[in-house]
């Protein structure tokens, strides 16, 4: 771990003054939600997202795993090797008690009170006091467990229609993740052994046919990513002889994991979905006015936002009002599916963002690293004890961030 990393840095009146005379005010390409194998990812490791990050002249990248930190040592050497700022992000699915007994559905579209959020720019290294370190350990341990007991189901269906192979979970676990297995592995995992044990297409084609109880694999043999989609959504997704409801241990309540981010030094961030493929919000975010209202009420000011999955109308309206309401407002492309995708950003059908939206993005992206570089300095960034932002003096949040982009651009040599 480069534990000395921020001291690179000069501190904040000298950085800058370095800024006025050397800065250009660039506005920076930003992908700031990537996952990686820390968690689940397209990549095959770190070094391979960011090389295609330098390919692609992206200049801050963060990484966004589902409850982990852990990524977060190999994340600054590669990136900053590169002149690549990195970001410090988590992610977590919590559970808001109240919006499940309503009824209502905020970023999970299948399940009411599921909400996941993310932990922008938490501190590095790494830290988290007692009892959330204890209560983050419970969740990983619960979540590992339910993918195991899924993995069982996975063997006895394996074992009845006499597949010829059964999956390891211990071997899952070692030689596909770095510690927290998804039910994404699983499906990467069957794809895998049948790619082994199946000589021909066809013969792969007649296996999935059996697994998917007489039911056709729809994508093509070369088409990786989609047949692990098709074999999550068959055997592992709710419907599926595998399924199993993840239990009440599995989440904590949203407010606690809000504390438990602002405890790791970082910024709490509501993950929009907004518009499917058919124009359709969810019920929590189908006004965005309502929606930054309660958002407001729960002391979270800080929105984000995955490109692909939107039209460029909807996200210029949404990201637009945001910032103009005060919230931090960031973009990624998660990365958290099998398909891979550019790290430079683009909305829906590969639609260019506009300039409005990347230099917002690009703002966001500012306000994070300057509060991370402060927590690190100083004790305090652009949240204050209670959580509440620094609105009034954003833009000079927006400055130092640039200036400590431009910083280690020019300056590291690698």
């Amino acid at each position: 771990m480069i534990k000395d990393f921020w001291t690179q840095f000069p501190g904040r009146e000298e950085l800058l003054d370095w800024f006025e005379k050397n800065g250009k005010g660039s506005v920076f390409s930003v992908n700031a939600h990537l996952h990686t194998p820390y968690s689940f990812s397209a990549f095959r490791d770190i070094p391979q997202a960011l090389d295609m990050g330098v390919a692609e002249k992206v200049s801050v990248m963060g990484i966004n795993d589902f409850y982990s930190t852990d990524g977060y040592a190999e994340w600054v050497t590669e990136s900053a090797s590169r002149k690549i700022f990195p970001l410090f992000n988590i992610e977590y699915i919590s559970l808001n008690r109240a919006d499940q007994l309503a009824g209502l559905k905020i970023n999970d579209p299948g399940n009411p009170g599921r909400t996941y959020l993310s932990g922008k720019g938490l501190a590095f290294p790494p830290k988290m006091e007692e009892p959330y370190a204890a209560a983050l350990a419970s969740v990983r341990t619960e979540s590992n467990k339910h993918v195991a007991g899924m993995c069982r189901k996975v063997n006895e269906l394996l074992a009845t229609i006499h597949a010829g192979f059964l999956l390891d979970f211990g071997q899952i676990q070692s030689d596909m993740t770095k510690g927290m297995v998804r039910e994404r592995h699983l499906a990467k995992a069957i794809r895998e052994q049948a790619e082994n044990h199946f000589a021909t297409d066809e013969a792969k084609a007649n296996f999935y046919q059996t697994l998917f109880g007489g039911k056709p694999l729809v994508s093509s043999p070369d088409e990786l990513a989609a047949i692990e989609n098709e074999i999550r959504n068959n055997l592992l997704k709710a419907g599926g002889p595998a399924f199993i409801p993840e239990p009440v241990e599995a989440f904590l309540e949203s407010e606690m994991v809000c504390k438990m981010i602002r405890n790791q030094g970082g910024i709490p961030t509501y993950p929009f979905l907004a518009d499917d493929n058919n124009g359709n919000f969810t019920p929590f975010e189908e006004s965005k006015e309502r929606a930054a209202a309660i958002l407001k009420e729960r002391n979270i000011w800080s929105v984000e936002f995955i490109t692909t999955r939107n039209s460029l109308s909807v996200l210029e309206d949404y990201v637009q009002y945001f910032f103009n309401e005060g919230f931090v407002v960031t973009l990624g492309s998660e990365h958290n599916t099998p398909a891979m995708e550019p790290i430079e950003l683009f909305a829906r059908k590969k639609t260019e963002l506009s300039p409005i939206v990347k230099e917002i993005n690009c703002k966001g992206a500012c306000v994070v690293a300057a509060h991370q570089y402060l927590v690190a300095k100083e004790g305090k960034g652009y949240l204050d004890f209670s959580g509440k932002p620094d609105i009034e003096n954003r833009d000079q949040y927006v400055k130092l961030g640039s200036a400590l982009i431009e910083y280690l651009i020019q300056n590291n040599h690698g």
